[in-house]
């Protein structure tokens, strides 16, 4: 009986050769490391050495979220993931009457360049690599982040990490928008350039996967609409007069990974096949490092349960393999409990040790692309390419994905897809071991982790003593010459030239302290602030 995939793809009982019937494994596969990087975007992925294993974390204040990193590192953590609280990536001051009630509870409360050097205390920011989740104000957080890493004593081209600064998911699935599509995409575009001067080794964007699926997303959805969001930052770049080669290669993506291992890792290597191609056929890219498409993931909190929770670990364990076999560059591992409440120290922990068990004692980081030839894989991924290369399409109909997204496409394509999950659920149909099925009356005691609500009175007390502190003359001249520049731009209704780069007067404005929500205010000021078309 043939079953179907997550993205309602024909999934056969039994794979044989007729399965690859017109299959050109010298065009389609290739080799690891080489165009189209089906197998793999570096000759020799795991085999020299394993993923950069990241673990999110980020709460409450700068100075807990440090304690947290510190054990992480000591753990063996080889890379850090900063989760900001929700007044920090809606642009607001914890002490905003909009902000009240949120302080540090999704994630870290950061308000300026003070609470930036806490949170990286004793933290060589030089000889980490850091990943920044972070989308409308991404800009500011990197420079804060630039600035602290200066007062160490390491330059910009010393920096290694990636900002996610994707905003045209968030106008599609998770809302944490500030500014209208046109401006932000023309912030980005300045932080290409910028970065590409000032620090260079820099992920300038994550085009994220991730919340799109976690908001209903199928795996084909989840890769296109991906795909198409990066096709119009491409464009907004290349307007803007870069040289596509000049920042391709600092390009990143972030996807999740599913329990449904199969399709997941079919839907890796079809996103490479097809992002090769594009980068190559319609961009013109020469630097093979910009044709390929580099990758972080995160194993998914949406399939997380909050009935009887250890059971997520196994969940985890094989999302986290359907992200290695999938050849993903880096990992997060969701911990056990993250459907409860923030994770505590024991189980972020146990999520770090199980990428470590499949690093060092598992045999997969041996061979390079283990699934290559795979009847059943290698059929899936070029039927998930298909299906995808379908759907880019039709947003390119619309005029792209702002188009699109200015039409409600995407959005109402992924809300059908989370509404028919959640009947398949709900009737059954779709098996969530203990929601629906194999389920317990049995509940053990489970302390979760809780954020101290001081914290909001703490972060507005740091706020008023740092504004007492502060030249308030230089940082109103700052925040006027960045709305001056902002006012250029949108008059001229295009991204400026790199001499009048809005991340230049924003850095200034962040050193002479202004704060997240100033500078931010400045901004809309100018630019005002987007309201979706279904909002009216």
């Amino acid at each position: 009986m043939t079953r179907e995939s997550e993205s309602d793809l024909p999934i056969e009982p039994l794979y044989g050769p007729s399965a690859l019937s017109g299959f050109d494994p010298d065009t389609e596969l290739g080799e690891p490391g080489a165009f189209p990087f089906t197998r793999g975007v570096y000759p020799t992925m795991y085999t020299a050495r394993p993923w950069t294993m990241r673990q999110y974390a980020g709460f409450a204040s700068a100075a807990e979220s440090n304690r947290r990193y510190h054990q992480l590192t000591e753990a063996g953590t080889t890379g850090l993931s900063v989760a900001f609280d929700l007044p920090t990536q809606m642009g607001h001051d914890s002490d905003s009457a909009i902000a009240h009630g949120e302080v540090g509870k999704v994630g870290v409360a950061i308000d300026s360049i003070e609470d930036m050097r806490t949170l990286f205390d004793g933290i060589p920011l030089g000889k980490v690599s850091t990943s920044m989740t972070i989308n409308a104000p991404a800009s500011i957080l990197l420079l804060l982040y630039q600035l602290v890493a200066e007062e160490q004593g390491f330059p910009g081209s010393a920096l290694t990490g990636t900002i996610q600064n994707d905003i045209l998911k968030e106008y599609i699935s998770r809302g944490t928008y500030i500014f209208p599509p046109k401006p932000s995409l023309r912030l980005i575009a300045d932080t290409f350039s910028y970065c590409q001067a000032e620090i260079p080794k820099w992920n300038t964007i994550s085009i994220s996967g991730y919340h799109m699926a976690e908001a209903g997303a199928t795996p084909v959805q989840e890769i296109a609409f991906t795909l198409a969001n990066a096709l119009e930052y491409v464009r907004a770049a290349v307007a803007s007069g870069l040289d596509v080669d000049s920042f391709a290669p600092r390009l990143s993506f972030f996807f999740v990974a599913r329990t449904t291992l199969l399709e997941e890792v079919a839907k890796f290597r079809a996103a490479r096949r097809i992002w090769a191609s594009i980068m190559r056929d319609e961009f013109g890219a020469k630097n093979p490092k910009s044709q390929m498409l580099r990758f972080h993931t995160q194993t998914a909190g949406v399939q997380l349960t909050a009935q009887q929770p250890e059971v997520n670990m196994v969940r985890v364990a094989i999302q986290a393999l359907a992200a290695v076999l999938g050849g993903t560059q880096s990992l997060h591992t969701n911990s056990f409990d993250e459907a409860i409440a923030l994770p505590s120290e024991k189980a972020a922990r146990l999520a770090l040790r199980t990428q470590q068990v499949i690093a060092h004692e598992s045999d997969l980081t041996a061979t390079v692309d283990p699934f290559a030839g795979s009847y059943a894989v290698e059929s899936l991924t070029s039927q998930v390419e298909e299906a995808t290369r379908a759907l880019i399409g039709r947003v390119e109909e619309l005029g792209g994905a702002v188009a699109a997204i200015e039409q409600g496409f995407q959005k109402s394509e992924i809300e059908q897809s989370a509404y028919q999950i959640a009947k398949e659920i709900d009737s059954g149909e779709r098996t969530v071991v203990g929601v629906n099925r194999f389920k317990t009356d049995e509940r053990e005691p489970y302390e979760p982790l809780r954020v101290d609500p001081s914290i909001e009175a703490a972060q507005a007390a740091r706020l008023a003593s740092l504004r007492a502190a502060r030249s308030g003359d230089e940082v109103r001249r700052r925040l006027d010459e960045l709305r001056r520049l902002a006012e250029k731009e949108a008059a001229e209704g295009k991204v400026a030239s790199t001499g009048d780069n809005l991340l230049y007067p924003l850095k200034d404005a962040l050193k002479a302290r202004a704060t997240v929500g100033e500078v931010c205010n400045a901004l809309r000021d100018v630019w005002g602030v987007y309201v979706p078309a279904d909002a009216y």
